[in-house]
């Protein structure tokens, strides 16, 4: 696809996105899904270009628009993720990114671990929520995860200190994903880190441990 081919694509899904009134998410998904069966013949390189040119307009249908496409993810490597990432700024920008984009490359080899971890020294708090949500489709069933252990609690480990409310919160949701396939290991970790571990996190996460949800019911 050319540039101008590419821009004219961007340009044309952001029309259909704003012409959504009211915006609502399951509207504006169906706008996706209609542009994903018109881009699925597209070659995955030119999918993850059009998602690049309407990134700064809206990022979780570029995101999509890319893990929808049959060889999307493949065609990420470290250097496209973090372009597509550029420019995050709010929780909604990074869980649409960790769930849609980080996690899933990572998952399928596209990243490495280094690069994850390399967010978590980030002075930029949405980088460093994005590592932790970038473990969530590690383990999401819903998302084809399987269950990662090793790389969840690496990731956990390296931000259970941060105070940040974003990372507290990417904290406890990481965390809880866990709890379905390795609890042992997420008790292993509140009890390693003691009153090191957020109060919110150890509440929700142990709720979780204990009634499966993230807030026991009252009786």
């Amino acid at each position: 696809m050319a540039g101008d081919d590419t821009w004219a694509a961007a340009d044309a899904i952001a029309a259909d996105v704003a012409a959504v009134d009211p915006p609502a998410a399951a509207p504006i998904r169906q706008v996706r899904r209609g542009w994903s069966r018109r881009l699925r013949d597209r070659t995955p390189g030119d999918v993850v270009a059009v998602a690049l040119a309407l990134r700064d307009r809206h990022r979780w249908v570029a995101y999509e628009l890319v893990y929808a496409h049959p060889g999307g993810l493949d065609a990420l490597d470290a250097a496209t993720v973090e372009t597509l990432g550029a420019g995050l700024g709010s929780w909604a920008d990074v869980d649409g990114f960790g769930r849609y984009i980080s996690g899933p490359a990572w998952g399928r080899g596209r990243v490495g671990d280094d690069l994850v971890q390399a967010w978590t020294t980030s002075p930029d708090r949405w980088w460093r929520r994005a590592a932790l949500v970038s473990t969530v489709p590690l383990n999401l069933r819903a998302a084809g995860g399987t269950g990662d252990t090793a790389r969840t609690i690496d990731i956990c480990e390296r931000l259970v200190a941060d105070r940040d409310d974003m990372v507290v919160k990417a904290l406890s949701w990481a965390l809880r994903e866990l709890v379905e396939w390795d609890p042992a290991a997420v008790r292993a970790f509140l009890d390693r880190h003691g009153p090191a571990v957020p109060a919110r996190v150890r509440r929700e996460v142990t709720s979780k441990l204990v009634t499966g949800l993230k807030h026991a019911r009252r009786p």
